[in-house]
């Protein structure tokens, strides 16, 4: 915790923040000074524990900054952030420092804006829902909104979004979504429609308590989609799919708006595939040419579309027998049972881990999305937590299995974080840029250098509000995914 600062050293501020108007010099050093902390707003106990900074005038210096955009990575950046806004962003030379605020020195640090995860639940298998400890993890990793693609307990997931919006509660910013849609055959839980009025009812339901996305399953039939659609968009509301059934060209001829898990869920390749009937086989995974016309074809009449396609590239990679290694900080997370579920399927893994059929699989998945991007279309990322792949961790795994792909810093970046803020059409967020709201994160070392540093979280900023991940995380050990 910081510590006031004496009137002396307030002088000393003042005379460099005067330096910062005038000098040209490409760094500042604040390394003899003490950071300033105002005294803190009213807020819930539960949530003040967390709170590192929350000052209504901010000054970070010394940034190295990729910003969310896909632009060029910025060095010796001075940020200034106002009433939870970015204010003005630049070399301090350019611009004007404030003399009453909160002084950060990010020397050796990367500033990336907050993760908004687009496909980011808050259930995972026969927990329905999580949602309590899972928006810890999610701030903690450094992801300040989610769009959670799909509900299992709808009504929780509200409740939490407002909870969170009103500031009762901690975690990252919830776009809710309806219950799952599917089709006959599909998961009982799910929603699975008797006839078009009962699906247009049930869709009008849940809009008139303020859902604007809807999910569908893999064996939605082709008829409802149309309706699914119909109903959303004449209502301003959207629909996803994590498709099977409907192949992507269909769903995209439909006017669906995002289809989910690339490659893995295309059924347009698979052999013997029934209209309409989650059937076929899957040898296209083995032997598709991504760069051939037949993929490409599909791929540009997405693009045409507007259709947002979303990444899991870490939910793919747990079911990988050479890979699906859980991480120390996510075996202290789990539950015991998850643990041991865990090690039950890691024994399994270690008799397959030659098996290098599914490594071959995720390297195509890749080459599908990032060909994907190439041409133009709109990729984003989410985790889909479920078997060791927790929220928040899964997304900063993303990020290092997307510069694995061949996607940049800058890219992978934008991915995670602008693009997703497109996808939501939300431009208040998901860039670090004058007249955003400053939700960003502080990582601990170059991430151009090492993408592994996406894990070291020094600081989340949601609101210009700053949260400390350890104490978030010391707060979940050994409760994700409690009986």
């Amino acid at each position: 915790m910081s510590k006031s600062i004496s009137i002396g050293k307030v002088l000393a501020l003042a005379i460099l923040f005067i330096g910062c108007k005038t000098s040209n010099k490409k760094e500042l050093a604040v390394s003899d000074l003490e950071m300033n902390t105002l005294p803190k707003n009213e807020v819930p106990d539960q949530i003040q524990r967390y709170i590192k900074y929350q000052d209504s005038s901010m000054v970070l210096i010394n940034a190295t900054i990729v910003d969310g955009t896909g632009n060029p990575i910025k060095r010796n950046q001075t940020i200034i952030v106002e009433n939870g806004w970015f204010k003005a962003i630049g070399k301090a030379s350019e611009i004007e420092i404030p003399q009453k605020n909160t002084l950060i020195d990010l020397k050796g640090k990367t500033v990336v804006p907050g993760f908004v995860g687009m496909h980011n639940h808050l259930h995972i298998p026969r927990f329905p829902f999580v949602g309590d400890i899972a928006s810890k993890l999610y701030l903690a990793s450094g992801v300040t909104t989610i769009q959670t693609c799909g509900a299992a307990s709808p009504i929780e997931e509200l409740n939490l979004a407002n909870q969170i919006a009103e500031g009762s509660k901690i975690g990252p910013d919830i776009v809710p979504s309806a219950p799952f849609i599917t089709g006959e055959g599909g998961n009982p839980n799910m929603i699975i429609p008797r006839n078009e009025k009962h699906l247009r009812d049930t869709m009008q339901y849940w809009m008139k308590k303020g859902i604007k996305w809807f999910k569908v399953y893999r064996n939605t039939s082709p008829e409802d989609l149309k309706i699914i659609i119909d109903e959303a968009h004449r209502n301003n509301a959207k629909v996803r799919g994590h498709l099977c059934s409907v192949t992507f060209e269909e769903a995209t001829k439909m006017g669906i708006d995002g289809i989910e898990h690339g490659l893995n869920s295309a059924s347009d390749f698979r052999t013997h595939k029934e209209t309409g009937i989650c059937n076929g086989g899957r040898e296209y995974m083995d032997e598709l040419l991504i760069a051939g016309p037949e993929v490409r074809k599909l791929q540009q009449l997405m693009i045409d579309n507007e259709v947002v396609l979303t990444s899991t590239l870490s939910i793919y990679e747990a079911s990988v027998p050479n890979r699906a290694y859980a991480d120390d900080r996510t075996l202290e997370t789990m539950s015991p049972y998850l643990l041991q579920t865990y090690q039950e399927r890691r024994k399994q893994f270690d008799e397959e881990v030659r098996d290098l059929t599914r490594e071959g699989r995720l390297k195509r998945i890749m080459q599908f999305e990032y060909q994907f991007h190439k041409m133009g279309g709109l990729l984003c990322s989410g985790v889909d937590a479920g078997r060791h792949v927790l929220p928040g961790f899964g997304d900063q795994r993303n990020y290092e299995l997307l510069r694995e792909a061949g996607f940049t810093t800058e890219e992978a970046v934008q991915i995670m974080t602008g693009n997703g803020a497109k996808a939501l059409e939300r431009s208040d967020i998901g860039t670090v840029q004058q007249g955003k709201r400053a939700d960003f994160v502080v990582l601990d070392g170059n991430l151009e250098e090492d993408p592994t540093i996406i894990k070291k979280v020094e600081t989340v900023f949601k609101k210009g509000v700053g949260y400390t991940p350890e104490q978030l995380l010391k707060d979940t050990k050994g409760k994700f995914g409690l009986e």
